[in-house]
């Protein structure tokens, strides 16, 4: 059996990322790997429908292939029009109906976030504090705790020192999750968007309340975490999703 015959065996079980790599070989692989009739089959499995209609005679199945599944260039965002030193964050937690946080957090502080995890805290969440991941925290002083048998909901507004407008980011979202491997109990909710924006898809505003464990059935919470991860993982992709919420 010839090496060709082997190769026109194998060369029809691959990927297109790896019948491209294969071409990169030898000349002899390239040339096996060309052949349009394997470009056609790896279309046919992705965009059957196509391969009913000739390709123009200018055209081939490989280039077909390689310019659909071309991937997209990410493109740098324009430096956005908002900054954290425009913002204040409204921050209020409740209990059943006792209200335990409440408090305004300038842009800047919610920016810095918790440089240093307090001591006592477990690894897990100590390696989330310090990992590289973009995030908005607040460190909370003093401390509050709740019990886990308690319902406990947050809402968070923004405002605009520019334009004194404000933005609702979490409407009395319930933290019905609480993660007791990470140490975060999270709530969410969608965000609203300005009218001029009308095809977003929805995007959710997460916050976490970071926590110790406290006595049994009680936890005690250090810090606040906020992030919209869903779409926004730098402090310039943040800015432009606020920028288009609706302000009023």
């Amino acid at each position: 059996m010839t090496c060709e015959v082997v190769l026109k065996a194998v060369f029809p079980l691959l990927e297109g990322r790896d019948l491209v790599s294969c071409m990169l070989v030898c000349k002899q692989w390239r040339d096996v790997a060309q052949d349009d009739y394997l470009w056609k089959s790896l279309c046919a499995k992705r965009w059957p429908s196509i391969c009913k209609r000739a390709p123009p005679p200018t055209t081939t199945f490989h280039k077909l292939f390689r310019t659909l599944c071309k991937r997209r260039q990410c493109r740098n965002l324009p430096p956005p029009r908002l900054s954290f030193d425009d913002l204040d964050f409204y921050i209020d937690i409740w209990t059943e109906e006792k209200l335990i946080f409440s408090e305004v957090v300038a842009g800047p502080i919610l920016k810095t976030g918790i440089k240093i995890p307090p001591t006592g805290i477990s690894d897990m969440l100590g390696f989330h504090l310090e990992g590289p991941e973009y995030k908005m925290t607040l460190p909370v002083e003093p401390r509050f705790i709740f019990p886990l048998s308690q319902t406990v909901s947050v809402s968070v507004l923004v405002g605009r020192k520019d334009s004194n407008k404000v933005a609702c980011t979490i409407n009395k979202a319930m933290f019905d999750y609480i993660d007791r491997t990470a140490f975060r109990a999270l709530a969410f909710d969608y965000l609203e968007f300005s009218p001029i924006y009308p095809f977003i898809s929805p995007i959710r505003a997460w916050i976490s309340m970071l926590f110790m464990e406290g006595n049994e059935g009680v936890i005690e919470v250090f810090g606040i975490e906020m992030d919209f991860c869903d779409a926004a993982n730098s402090e310039e992709e943040v800015l432009w999703l606020l920028d288009m919420l609706d302000w009023k």
